[in-house]
């Protein structure tokens, strides 16, 4: 199957399983470690959506360039897959700002409604669908994406943000982390795949979190 094809039919199976409600699932021995994060309950607001380990986000059928975001996330000796890990993100659309939709609750009221959930598989594997989003308007700080963490044991934490090769506006701080959270800074080299532009993280659970 060809990534144009394959771009559809994912699109198709998460806009048809896709809820824009903010209901929260209540997760008894969540526990946020890692230091504050506003914005982190966020990762709870899937209600009872049945999460897989791809997800489409809304915006990808909108005109922008189309990414692929995709890695392994790894237990705490960063070589064994983790299973059933809930990964959160969120960004800007292609004005650089977070859109609401009329009615929206809980953390959709600041984040928007261009995020999604994903969970692992037993390979440890995720992928995202989505656009590449914009910096914000007037601003000096480069295109990211948001992501955070909830493990099967209820540890919930955020990481470092998803960034892009080339951004003009990319400093030491993105580029070149010292400790960074999860074993990676984020920072993509997006390679072409026919229609697509495809992104790799991997992730090691607990890797540079405070108070793991």
């Amino acid at each position: 199957m060809t990534n144009i094809k394959l771009s559809f039919l994912v699109v198709f199976i998460s806009l048809f399983t896709f809820c824009t409600n903010s209901q929260q699932t209540v997760i008894p021995n969540a526990k946020l470690v890692g230091g504050p994060c506003e914005g982190c309950e966020a990762i709870f607001e899937y209600g009872n959506n049945k999460l897989n380990s791809i997800d489409t986000l809304p915006d990808f059928s909108d005109n922008g360039i189309r990414i692929k975001l995709s890695g392994t996330i790894f237990k705490t000796d960063g070589k064994t897959p983790a299973e059933n890990v809930i990964l959160y993100i969120y960004h800007t659309n292609q004005e650089g700002i977070y859109p609401k939709k009329e009615g929206t609750t809980g953390w959709a009221q600041r984040h928007g409604y261009i995020r999604g959930w994903v969970k692992t598989n037993s390979n440890g594997e995720y992928t995202f669908y989505t656009l590449k989003p914009r910096s914000y308007p007037n601003g000096s700080l480069p295109a990211h994406i948001h992501p955070t963490i909830l493990e099967p044991n209820g540890k919930y934490y955020w990481l470092e943000a998803y960034h892009f090769k080339g951004d003009p506006f990319l400093t030491e701080k993105e580029t070149n982390p010292k400790t960074p959270r999860g074993g990676s800074s984020g920072l993509l080299t997006l390679k072409k795949e026919e229609d697509i532009y495809s992104g790799k993280r991997d992730i090691i659970l607990g890797k540079n979190i405070p108070e793991y």
